[in-house]
């Protein structure tokens, strides 16, 4: 289905591509960067906008809005292959499928977007995450190999848009497969099996980078690690750093030596205590920052100078009090984007509950504030 914006784009002198590299590098800019996060599933059956238009996801809801292209490949740098989302039990309003991690999930059967509640994992013990490495794991996976010729093809260097690489998870994913409980008790229990977890996901990350990094000219790189909440990081401190960290470097060395110096990592909550790790490893951009984890991202900022970057930082709360709170917290990142190094955007995913007035609104003001007048 051909998707009609209903925004025209930005006006602007740069390409996408040059704008995002000037903008994250501290020179001078046309206009700001316009990007969003997206919005919850339920938004695409809710708003009127959305259901009217036949807008059905986020990638089609970009598009609707004209934002700024950027883009970032996802080679295969997880299990391989995953598990089929079986479904094993049902009641009159719940279902638990054995979803693509392998993980028992308790999910709703209407299909409404809830925090997931996860039973328990395939893996509890060493020999069971010996058993699945040895099966959906390997290295030599021919599943593994990219079409690196067709890559090229598909994003020529001369494009005009920036084009990221992704350098897979460290340990937010194994979150998702021990689950929130199983990897507190396996950090104590089995250090030595969740290291080798670890070490699993840096070889695999390496393995992509080692097959493209010598035949793109990528602009950024970007990683995931949903491991805070709103009181802190789920893993201590300790273990980020002496576990997770050096693992970052290994990728970071690789990313420098090609080029590469924007680098984010996606993760919620507060993530200020995981922040100098991140930067000794060569991680510069956290994303999308929320807020009411992190603080206001003038904060951070400040606090670190041009060593940090931030995409993101507009509380999506905000957007729940109206017009004028809008404006009020937009015209507090106005220093933020004249620095440079900062690209406003919600600080995760636009919650249904949002009247679509605000946040149409909150899309306009952003132009009028950021955009080229």
């Amino acid at each position: 289905m051909e998707i009609k914006p209903i925004r025209e784009k930005w006006s602007g002198t740069l390409t996408d591509r040059e704008r995002f590299r000037r903008q994250m590098h501290f020179e001078d800019f046309d206009r700001c960067f316009n990007m969003e996060f997206g919005y919850w599933d339920e938004n695409f059956s809710q708003w009127k906008i959305f259901t009217q238009n036949e807008i059905q996801n986020n990638e089609q809801a970009d598009i609707f809005f004209n934002f700024d292209e950027i883009h970032v490949f996802h080679g295969k740098w997880w299990m391989n292959p995953p598990f089929k989302g079986e479904v094993v039990e049902e009641t009159d309003t719940t279902k638990i499928v054995i979803n693509a991690d392998g993980v028992y999930e308790e999910i709703p059967k209407d299909g409404h977007e809830v925090l997931p509640r996860f039973l328990k994992s395939i893996v509890t013990k060493p020999e069971d995450w010996q058993r699945l490495k040895a099966e959906r794991f390997r290295l030599d996976d021919p599943g593994r190999k990219l079409p690196v010729e067709k890559l090229k093809e598909k994003y020529p260097d001369n494009r005009t848009y920036p084009l990221g690489i992704h350098t897979g998870s460290m340990i937010g994913k194994i979150r998702d497969l021990l689950t929130f409980e199983g990897l507190a008790y396996a950090m104590y229990d089995y250090p030595d099996m969740v290291e080798d977890m670890v070490e699993t996901c840096c070889l695999l990350a390496e393995n992509i980078l080692d097959q493209l990094l010598p035949h793109f000219q990528f602009d950024f790189a970007a990683g995931w690690e949903d491991i805070a909440f709103k009181n802190g990081p789920i893993v201590s401190v300790k273990f980020f750093e002496n576990v997770v960290v050096p693992r970052y470097k290994r990728i970071g060395k690789k990313l420098r030596e090609a080029g590469i110096d924007i680098w984010y990592i996606d993760c919620d909550g507060d993530v200020r205590s995981l922040v100098p790790g991140f930067l000794e490893a060569g991680v510069n951009c956290m994303f999308p920052y929320e807020v009411n984890g992190s603080g206001h991202p003038g904060e951070l900022l400040e606090k670190y100078g041009k060593d940090l970057l931030i995409m993101g930082g507009f509380d999506k709360m905000v957007l729940r009090e109206g017009k004028s709170a809008i404006r009020e917290y937009m015209e507090t990142l106005i220093p933020l984007v004249e620095r440079g190094g900062f690209i406003p955007f919600l600080d995760h995913r636009c919650p249904p509950d949002v009247k679509e007035g605000n946040y149409l609104y909150y899309l306009d003001l952003k132009e009028e504030i950021f955009g080229l007048n």
